[in-house]
This record gives structure tokens, sequence and C-alpha cells, in this order.
């Protein structure tokens, strides 16, 4: 897609960086499982662990289309170090950034901004996923501290994370307005790491169980108000949704140009498979889908930049990006066949990676249920 001159300036500097220092690490993180450590502190270098964090914050002070771009790219070199750095820009840093008051900004965000700090947001529970407002983790008020009790499931950088973000009740009835938000410090006493989980893609990337044994939070760690936490939440979703679906169009575009190198260069009966129209067709159509998708990540990120609704855009960017990320990367196994199967090419890398847009930050189902719902208020409004 066009760009405009500062934008393509940023993207073939971050394209050239992640080829040549992300990209050959990431069948070995693959294989291994290994967090990508010395990913994270080369990007933290370049201050792209705070994309959109302004300057006066120790950030990159870009905007939401920058991010956008930046995730796409990454996602093409490696998904793991991918999921890592999207959830500690979007999820850790999005509500400090959001909610937080001045004091809060000038404590975190520095350091998450900088990478000397590895951030992290917990909202899953074991009870409560696509539910989220069915929290059952409880934060009580004793005096100038919160005492925390409960745990957070699917918890990405949960087990390497420095600052998270979480949220828990703090009233006793089960309703929006009894969550709350706040910011927990890994060396809280009370503080855990449970289980690490074993994947079936973005095996790199850390998920974990963060558990609260009696962790006190101090009074000045709530974000925003008691009763804010869901709406919060949800706004981060939001702005969430925008990085998977960029990440889900990286994923499939390397899924793209890894097929048709493999077509122009693979022959049978004597010429490149290329040249034969079903092979032609999958490719015409995985590019024409990406396009579509990459436009739609943008809409989204330019509305957000714009300070314009874009809640229907992001949902719909998370949606079709990560189901046509699924469809280029199925397509990209298809077209190298038996090759494509094979660890030794990345294809099947993706398909598995690619997955996780379909289910993190809201199921493809959720997306429908938001995009419907946003549907009923433009509707009444005309």
């Amino acid at each position: 897609m066009l760009l405009e001159p500062e934008l393509k300036k940023f993207q073939d500097e971050i394209s050239d960086f992640c080829k040549r220092e992300i990209a050959p690490k990431a069948q070995e993180l693959d294989e291994t499982g290994k967090f990508p450590f010395e990913n994270v502190k080369k990007l933290a270098k370049l201050g792209l662990l705070g994309v959109v964090v302004p300057k006066e914050y120790g950030g990159l002070g870009k905007t939401a289309r920058h991010y956008v771009i930046f995730i796409e790219e990454l996602a093409k070199a490696c998904g793991s170090t991918c999921l890592t750095v999207a959830a500690h820009n979007s999820l850790a840093i999005g509500p400090i950034l959001r909610f937080g008051n001045e004091a809060q900004k000038k404590k975190y965000l520095p350091d998450l901004a900088s990478g000397r700090k590895i951030g992290a947001f917990g909202l899953t529970e074991p009870e409560a996923g696509s539910d989220a407002g069915g929290t059952k983790t409880f934060a009580s008020l004793n005096g100038n501290y919160y005492t925390v009790n409960g745990s957070k499931c699917f918890t990405t950088n949960g087990s390497v994370a420095d600052t998270y973000v979480i949220t828990a009740r703090t009233r006793k009835e089960k309703d929006s307005k009894s969550i709350s938000s706040f910011i927990v410090e890994r060396d809280s006493q009370g503080f855990s790491v449970g289980k690490t989980e074993k994947k079936m893609g973005l095996k790199g990337s850390d998920t974990a169980t963060i558990i609260f044994e009696e962790v006190k939070v101090p009074k000045e760690n709530l974000l925003g108000k008691e009763g804010e936490g869901f709406k919060q939440f949800l706004t981060t979703l939001d702005s969430g949704r925008i990085g998977i679906g960029a990440m889900a169009v990286g994923l499939a575009q390397a899924a793209l140009d890894e097929s048709l190198e493999f077509a122009k260069e693979r022959e049978q009966f004597d010429q490149p498979i290329a040249n034969f129209q079903a092979i032609q067709w999958k490719l015409a159509d995985m590019v024409t889908q990406i396009e579509a998708a990459r436009l739609m990540v943008h809409r989204a990120a330019y509305l957000k930049d714009s300070g314009q609704d874009f809640i229907k855009a992001a949902s719909m960017a998370k949606l079709f990006a990560s189901e046509v990320g699924r469809m280029a990367t199925y397509q990209a196994i298809q077209i190298l066949g038996g090759y494509g199967y094979m660890s030794s090419y990345p294809v099947e890398r993706y398909y598995r990676d690619v997955k996780l847009c379909e289910i993190g930050e809201g199921t493809s189902e959720i997306q429908r249920l938001v995009i419907f719902r946003e549907l009923l208020k433009e509707n009444s409004k005309g």
C-alpha cells in the first residue's frame, strides 16, 4: 500500500532491521521455546518498546499507524517476538498511558518504554475468558493498601514481566461496576508465577499463570477510580486488536512471500509451478485478501490517531486479518506441498503462529458480537 514518505522511511528501516537482526533467530526460538530476551534488548535500543509513548515519558512519540507498521514487519520476521512486544506495548503500557495519572506515568512509563522493564496484562482467569466480566480476583481496601487474592491465566509475558496491569473486583457485587484496575510490581510479597504454558505456536513467547496471595498493592496503584476497570480493559482490548490485526497481516505476508518464491523455483512437469493456474489463483487470492486486511488495519489505526471512534473498525480489522492470516498460511502449505509440512520451511510455523490471532484479545466470535453491537448503535443514531 502507498505510505506517506515519513511512514515509508520508518517501514524500510524497521524492515531492514527485522530481516537482519530478528528473522535469523525465529526458527531457533520456535524449536527451543526460549524467551527472546536478546531480540527484546535489540528492539529496546531502538525505542520500539515504547512506540506510541510520548517523548516526555521516554518513548518515541509515534502514531498508531507507525505502530501497526512496526508490528507487521516484526511479525514477518518472528511471531514470538512480535507477540511479546505487542503485549508489552498495547496491553501493559496502553492502560497506564490512557488511564494513569501523572505520577503513575512518570513512575512506570520510562522504564517500560526503554525496555528496562517488561510489562504484562492480567485479565483472563480460568473461569473468565471471553466473559472477562466474570473476574473473581478480589482486591479489598485496607487503609493505604489493597490486598489482592486470585490468579490470572494465559498471561503473555507472565513469567518474565516486571510490571503488571491487572483487573480485580473491589466490591462483592458481580457486576461490571465492581471491577477495578491496578498496577502490580513483580517483587510484591505474595506474588508468584504458576504454570508456564506449552503452546501450539508462538513458542518463544511467554504465557503463564500469575498468582496473588495476600498481595499488598499501594492505594496509589489503582488506575483511575474504583469500578472503572471494566470500561478500561474494553478500551485496552479495542486498541490491542489493531495490533493483533497487524500481526496477522505480517504473518500472512510472510507466507505469501515464501510461497511466491517457492512457486517460481519449484519445477514439476518440466516447468515452474508458478505457471500452473491452480497456483496462480491461490497466490492471487492471497495477495488480494492480505491487501484488504492491511487497509482495514491502517484505517482502524488512522481513526484512533484522529480521535475518532475506532471500536468497530478495530474489531473488523482484527476479525478479517486473523481469518485471512489463517487462509494465507494454509494455502502456503498447500503450495509448498510436502515441503510446506516440514519445519525446514517456515510456512508451517506461520500457520501455527497465526492461529493465536483468532483467539487472543477476543475470539473471532466475540469480534462478531462487538461489530454487531456497534452496528446497532450506528443504526439507532440514524
